[in-house]
């Protein structure tokens, strides 16, 4: 793993990127970013679209908001252009937890996001009593995928017309360590 985690100020950086706690004065970058219409094809649909000023401030007032810090700001050149995060399971399933990403269309391709989740999940596994981290992502969304694989998860399952995004119905791949 090529970043190290600074405990103290709760920080994991990358190469070229850090993953830190939204802050306030996120709001400006968080939304242009979040706005762009290719940013929530595969995200959930909780994920606001468009993504509006106060959108990126309730995120921001929730994730601060948290006991523990388990959503991270993806920083490049001082912007927030970017997130991860995971979420903690309950009751019998308190030993897992689900992750999920997106990044700014820009920094598309650049490997930051395998990077990241290499870190956020050492960080998972680190501060939390996990047995497991999963994530689920839908059909058509093979960037994911690959980032997903390149950082050591590996696919279960294919949970067949499970979900319905965008009007279409699709398989949701489920990859865990």
């Amino acid at each position: 793993m090529t970043g190290a985690i600074n405990c103290y100020k709760m920080e994991l950086q990358g190469n070229g990127f850090l993953l830190r706690g939204w802050q306030t004065g996120d709001e400006a970058s968080l939304q242009k970013h979040a706005n762009n219409p290719k940013v929530p094809l595969f995200l959930r649909d909780r994920f606001p679209r468009p993504y509006t000023m106060d959108d990126a401030k309730f995120w921001i007032n929730r994730a601060q908001n948290q006991p523990q810090l388990t959503n991270f700001a993806i920083i490049v050149n001082g912007e927030a252009c970017g997130g991860i995060g995971i979420e903690l399971m309950s009751g019998e399933s308190r030993i897992t937890a689900e992750m999920g990403y997106w990044l700014g269309e820009e920094h598309w391709g650049k490997g930051l996001m395998t990077e990241a989740v290499k870190l956020v999940t050492a960080y998972a596994f680190e501060h939390f009593p996990l047995e497991r981290l999963e994530a689920g992502v839908y059909d058509k969304n093979t960037a994911s995928m690959r980032v997903l694989e390149k950082a050591g998860y590996v696919k279960e399952a294919i949970l067949h017309r499970s979900v319905i995004k965008n009007g279409e119905v699709m398989d949701k791949h489920l990859h865990k360590i």
